[in-house]
């Protein structure tokens, strides 16, 4: 047993010296595959740590109450609440008024609440710039202002009164813009909006003949005690607080989880690929590994043992990747205070990348692994491909195609793995590409009441959809490198013969830019309502179809790019000359 497997780490550690870059490139796309996932899994994780920053920071309150009543009955109703069971400290009642903001032109609903220049025990807003309230000066929650571009020191409008920019500041007694929870006086039914604080003698002034609205901040004896709760129009817990922050990076999580499965699907298609490339490669070894004694089990031992070496590095990398590329690419919203800092990855995301990284490379290795360890030991000595099956119907069709796509049609013939590996590249590359061409085409209607605003949860998805986008294109460019390279190497020969019978070099080239295309175009013409289809059943808005000439500008250029890839190396290998490639081929 020690001698198999001293046997197993040599061979391994060998083959990894010697093919240095195909080991990179397994390492590349398992890599791409998990960190996309671990970037995923660890979003809220990592989102929700700027809240619990500002909850500290500002002595957040465990439950808000905001009765429907207003005025004295609201009043009468929250008098009772701050001696309730559980509870050890309280602030306010601190009155509001559901208003509108003018600044810079745009008007939106804005949530104003009445504060005192006293700090409170419960619920103190951090000041981010300037000061806190003082009479004729309003405090803008800091990522409102972001939105509407105010400033300190510039004068906003509130119905009708004019108030001086004194400060902006973030709280977590309520969510961040644009979940504030405006709403008409006693509705339930709440709309976007921003949150801003004026002196309390100020706000019956600004707020006319509206009625005021209160709210309470109760704190408990025990947070998590929060949650038993009843959830109603009047009660507000710090975990709902949370929930709605989190739905900012909603759009972003859907994206890098729903990325990371097509990811997974071309990081298969592509470590099939090298492995197909990097087997055939190595059946002189196994009939040679048969020939002194080896069987069926020992030999998958060796080749698989490569590709479980490779995906567990894999893993490591796209965690560490994914885990550190969170801060950068996870931007906190301006509402809170805090950072997004890299901690170790919880074992449930350790367990969930170490899986998918290990399952791409059985998965893409087993098949041909087995293949080849079934494989009998004169058939792996004379390393020859299998013959493609002969049909009348196929002798008659091949006899009236040209030249250049004859020999295309052969190559896959000889090798219909490879090209259903060249159909799934293009199939997911294509989706992945309408899905983003759809999603930018879509308008997007954010109302704050009386403008539109910018969409800071739609804004963070289109940063995971840019960067999925890019990661995915390079895998694809990748897969199709590989995929070309491994046609030209298996084909030597047989473009040697075909030139040997007439052809032309040309028309040899052409052949094999021909059998990366024609599998190609069933991939294209799938993933074109492939991708429609995915943005249908992820999105909850109404779909909107991109222009036609769009779809098949972006299916032209997967094809074209896909010939531009093709046309290098297939031009190269027909330079060759026919002798010589004839001489090194196996007897």
């Amino acid at each position: 047993m020690a001698g198999r497997l001293l046997l197993v780490c040599r061979l391994l550690v060998r083959d990894l010296r010697r093919r240095r870059t195909e080991a990179v490139l397994l390492l590349v796309a398992i890599t791409a595959a998990t960190a996309t996932l671990t970037l995923g899994l660890t979003l809220n994780e990592i989102a929700d740590r700027p809240y619990q920053q500002t909850r500290t920071a500002t002595a957040g309150p465990d439950v808000i109450v905001t009765p429907r009543a207003t005025g004295q009955a609201a009043l009468d109703e929250l008098a009772s609440r701050t001696t309730a069971a559980g509870v050890t400290d309280h602030s306010g009642p601190f009155p509001i008024a559901y208003l509108t903001m003018t600044a810079h032109g745009r008007s939106a609903h804005a949530v104003v609440e009445g504060r005192d220049t006293t700090p409170v025990s419960t619920n103190r807003p951090a000041v981010t710039d300037g000061t806190w309230v003082r009479p004729g000066g309003v405090v803008v929650e800091r990522a409102f202002a972001d939105a509407l571009g105010i400033r300190t020191g510039d004068t906003v409008d509130i119905d009708g009164h004019p108030l001086r920019v004194v400060g902006t500041a973030v709280t977590a007694a309520r969510a961040t813009y644009p979940y504030a929870g405006w709403h008409y006086p006693g509705s339930i039914l709440v709309e976007r909006g921003g949150l801003v604080w004026v002196d309390q003698s100020d706000i019956a002034t600004l707020a006319g003949e509206q009625p005021l609205s209160y709210t309470l901040n109760l704190k408990l004896a025990d947070p998590a005690a929060s949650t038993t709760y009843t959830v109603s129009e009047q009660l507000t817990t710090w975990q709902e607080i949370a929930h709605l922050n989190g739905l900012l990076y909603s759009d972003a999580r859907t994206v890098l989880l729903v990325g990371s499965w097509l990811l997974t699907g071309l990081a298969l298609a592509g470590v099939a690929g090298i492995v197909a490339g990097r087997i055939i490669g190595q059946r002189r070894r196994v009939g040679l590994l048969k020939a002194v004694g080896a069987g069926p089990a020992m030999i998958a031992a060796v080749h698989l043992a490569e590709y479980l070496v490779i995906g567990l590095a894999a893993a490591a990398t796209g965690l560490a990747a994914g885990w550190f590329a969170a801060p950068v690419l996870i931007r906190p919203s301006a509402g809170l205070i805090g950072s997004v800092n890299a901690q170790p990855p919880a074992l449930r995301i350790v367990i969930a990348a170490t899986a998918l990284a290990l399952t791409i490379a059985v998965a893409a290795a087993l098949i041909p692994v087995v293949r080849a360890a079934a494989n009998s030991t004169v058939h792996a000595l004379a390393d020859a491909a299998t013959p493609p099956r002969r049909r009348r119907w196929r002798i008659w069709l091949s006899r009236q195609l040209p030249t250049a796509l004859l020999i295309g049609v052969r190559i896959n013939a000889r090798r219909p793995r490879r090209a259903r590996l060249v159909m799934v590249n293009t199939l997911i590359t294509t989706t992945t590409l309408v899905a983003v061409l759809m999603e930018n085409t879509r308008v997007v209607r954010f109302d704050l009441g009386y403008t539109q605003l910018a969409n800071p949860r739609w804004e963070r998805g289109e940063q995971a959809m840019l960067l999925l986008t890019v990661v995915l294109c390079i895998l694809a460019l990748i897969n199709t490198v590989v995929s070309t390279w491994t046609a030209v190497l298996d084909a030597r020969q047989p473009l040697a013969v075909a030139r040997t019978l007439g052809a032309t070099p040309a028309q040899a080239g052409m052949g094999l830019a021909a059998a990366q295309l024609l599998p190609a175009i069933p991939g294209v013409a799938l993933g074109i309502p492939g991708g429609i289809a995915l943005v249908a059943s992820l999105s909850t808005d109404e779909v909107q179809y991109p222009p036609g000439s769009w779809l098949l500008a972006t299916a032209l250029g997967v094809l074209l790019a896909i010939a531009a890839l093709t046309a290098v190396p297939a031009m190269a290998a027909t330079r060759r000359s026919v002798v010589h490639t004839l001489q090194s081929a196996p007897t």
